[in-house]
């Protein structure tokens, strides 16, 4: 019997072990999945997911990451098939039904015209389910205040919906709430009234990196150096190590007509090193401020090649094609 029982504890041994090697290889998974999908090496990120997933099919944080590296890789039918497993796994988890929102979005911007209704109505769902879970999901909130202030009324929108939930989040979280309305003024084209809650969201000074450089990146297309100045003031405070704190501070200094000798650095530092992601300035607007700043120092021949550079990644970008024929006019 004394043998029996030796033999059941030993197995007993060798399975907590092999559970325990298993526990240990998923997590370094998941780590070299996070580095890939930080360094913008989306595809990589997924085939590591896509393993893991297979091993662990009801494993909510693997669809969730497998999620956002669909998102951008633009994979949108993977991302939507993703993003509901991981609902699937954890139906109470707010970032799921936010990053599942995500996903039927990006369906609904790409689909025909009588499908698009019909995603669009799963978006706004998806966005109420992860406020209703967490009211502290600003990334949900601000998505749905975009919502109802841009969809018709036919597929749920509205500005009337929008309003409470801006009023929430003033009391919340000012930066949050005024951002949201700024947003929602901007969706309805009152460009006065954007103005004064973005500078109110500034003033109000963001918790979060993403909500100021999302501030950043409207005085930058509006051209106002002093507020993405003040953007890259608080970065540099709340998100130093972040690139697009290098990107801001170049984009402020250029605006401004500062003599600063690390613009040119900075700018390159972010082409160089900066992911290629959906929350990140496109590359081929920092080709465009390192073409303004060659133009301002009168080197035609610079900021031409810049300008080119911006076109060859986007050749649609019309603030590049602009600069382009002004240098070329000179």
């Amino acid at each position: 019997m004394r043998h029996y029982d030796s033999m059941v504890c030993a197995a007993l041994i060798l399975v907590v072990c092999a559970m325990a090697a298993g526990v240990r290889a998923q997590q370094q998974d998941l780590s070299a999945a996070h580095q890939a999908y930080e360094k913008g090496e989306y595809e990589r990120a997924i085939s590591l997911l896509k393993g893991m997933a297979a091993r662990n099919p009801h494993d909510g944080e693997v669809h969730f990451w497998l999620t956002k590296c669909y998102l951008e890789a633009k994979r949108y039918d993977e991302a939507v098939k993703s993003g509901e497993n991981a609902v699937a796994a954890n139906p109470q988890s707010s970032l799921y039904h936010f990053v599942l929102g995500e996903a039927y979005g990006q369906k609904a911007d790409h689909a025909s015209k009588l499908t698009a209704f019909g995603w669009a109505r799963k978006t706004q769902k998806e966005f109420e389910t992860a406020v209703q879970l967490d009211e502290h999901n600003y990334d949900a909130a601000q998505d749905l205040v975009d919502y109802d202030c841009t969809a018709p009324g036919i597929v749920g929108g509205g500005e009337d919906k929008a309003q409470p939930i801006i009023q929430k989040l003033i009391k919340m979280d000012a930066a949050e709430g005024h951002y949201a309305a700024a947003v929602c003024k901007a969706d309805k084209k009152d460009a006065a009234g954007a103005e004064a809650e973005y500078t109110k969201a500034l003033e109000s000074k963001p918790k979060s990196a993403e909500r100021l450089f999302e501030i950043g990146d409207y005085y930058a297309q509006h051209n106002n150096g002093d507020k993405v100045g003040a953007v890259a003031a608080q970065a540099q405070t709340l998100a130093p190590k972040d690139l697009r704190t290098k990107y801001y501070q170049a984009v402020g200094s250029i605006l401004k007509g500062e003599n600063h000798p690390d613009r040119t650095k900075l700018l390159s530092t972010y082409l160089q090193e900066a992911p290629v992601r959906s929350t990140y300035p496109p590359k081929w607007e920092a080709h465009y401020w390192l073409g303004r700043l060659y133009a301002m120092q009168k080197d035609t021949a610079k900021a031409k090649d810049e300008y080119h550079e911006a076109l060859q990644l986007d050749p649609k970008a019309k603030k590049a094609q602009d600069a382009l024929k002004r240098v070329e006019g000179n």
